[in-house]
């Protein structure tokens, strides 16, 4: 019996016919999905789904417009493109969602704040210093001066500078606390 006749006869529920023609036109249809999509696993089911659309839609076949054959196959090579498609659109849409929904490994808000309040914080710390410590802990910290530039700059001994330093910054780390 022909490709068209077996179509007719399923078209009419014949499960027989269907059964042979499942045989006819598997191997030609899992052929084509298998180069459209290229997953093994992926052209087994889009394969299966075009068998049973075959099975659904057979009395949609019109002999007249071409072979049963060309017909399946048509139906296999836009299952597979579809699917193939709607795979590439899935990937862009997670790929969309995951640089939409990307959030920084920390709050910048709060970083901000927390950096301003510490630095409020040091600057409350600084003002409880002498003048003389201040002086020296500013060079040396915020100008980036060694304590020997520090010294130098001061027209002061390296001594002096070093016992301002190390009052000024113990100071600052009883004012500080923990933060220091």
């Amino acid at each position: 019996m022909e490709t068209d006749e077996l179509m007719e006869r399923v078209a009419d529920g014949d499960q027989k016919a269907f059964e042979e023609l499942y045989a006819r036109v598997s191997g030609p249809v899992f052929g084509l999905v298998r180069r459209v999509v290229r997953d093994a696993a992926q052209s087994e089911e889009v394969a299966q789904e075009v068998l049973l659309e075959v099975w659904r839609s057979a009395g949609r076949f019109d002999a007249a417009r071409g072979s049963a054959l060309s017909w399946v196959l048509t139906l296999a090579h836009r299952r597979a493109v579809d699917r193939v498609r709607s795979a590439r659109a899935a990937g862009e849409r997670e790929q969309r969602e995951a640089r939409r929904s990307h959030h920084p490994a920390f709050d910048q808000v709060l970083e901000e704040v927390e950096a301003g309040l510490e630095r409020e914080w040091v600057r409350r710390c600084l003002d409880r210093l002498t003048a003389l410590q201040r002086q020296s802990v500013t060079l040396a910290y915020y100008d980036g001066y060694t304590y020997r530039e520090v010294a130098e700059r001061l027209s002061l001994p390296l001594g002096t500078v070093k016992t301002r330093m190390r009052d000024g910054l113990t100071r600052l780390r009883d004012c500080l606390g923990g933060v220091a």
